[in-house]
């Protein structure tokens, strides 16, 4: 467990949005981690889902997929936010073919959305934590942690590729910076320690 320290509605809509196949099997030695990654033994040879909160069932998510002319969805889950101010914050993670959607569930707001293409690329550390950084360098950073990282960055790479056959970085660092806000740089370490890893994030 990483600890992080502060120092449809309808079968119409649904035919038309197509969700992530569950046949896809992704070992260990699979880009784009090359073996470099320390990874749980979970997450090997892991069935991928693609949709884990269902979509379709969702008429808010369906109405900005529709808006915004999205025709398929490569993952969709709840995952952690870290705020500019270094607090985790809930919200859905959602990847489509064209691009990468921040809802708030509780009030069922899109807080942001980010076109693939604006992706730079997506740092993680070498150890087993759940972390990882989405960088947009026109924009401000994205620093988010799912148990299901491993597969949000093979469906980031592999989406970024089909649409614009630009190979996403990923790039792997045990402390890396980020743009938490416009107008504020981080940078978060991790440690492994008894029992896990140990993560801070400080203000540079």
């Amino acid at each position: 467990m990483s600890n992080a320290d502060e120092d449809n509605g309808n079968g119409e809509a649904e035919g038309r949005l197509r969700m992530r196949p569950s046949n896809s099997n992704i070992s260990d030695d699979q880009e784009p981690f090359m073996g470099i990654k320390v990874r749980r033994k979970a997450s090997l040879f892991r069935e991928y889902l693609g949709d884990y909160i269902d979509v379709p069932s969702h008429p808010f998510l369906i109405k900005i997929l529709q808006k915004q002319g999205d025709k398929r969805v490569l993952f969709a889950d709840k995952v952690l936010r870290v705020t500019g101010s270094g607090k985790m914050k809930g919200c859905v993670l959602m990847i489509t073919d064209l691009a990468i959607y921040v809802i708030d569930p509780e009030i069922d707001a899109l807080k942001r959305r980010v076109a693939l293409e604006a992706v730079e690329k997506i740092c993680l550390s070498e150890l087993s934590d759940n972390f990882f950084a989405i960088i947009i360098p026109k924009e401000y950073d994205l620093l988010m942690a799912s148990t299901r990282k491993t597969e949000i960055v093979t469906v980031m790479v592999e989406a970024t590729k089909s649409a614009s056959d630009f190979e996403l970085e990923v790039a792997f660092s045990n402390r890396f910076e980020y743009n938490a806000a416009s107008d504020l740089v981080k940078e978060i370490q991790f440690e492994q320690v008894q029992g896990g890893v140990k993560t801070r994030i400080l203000r540079k």
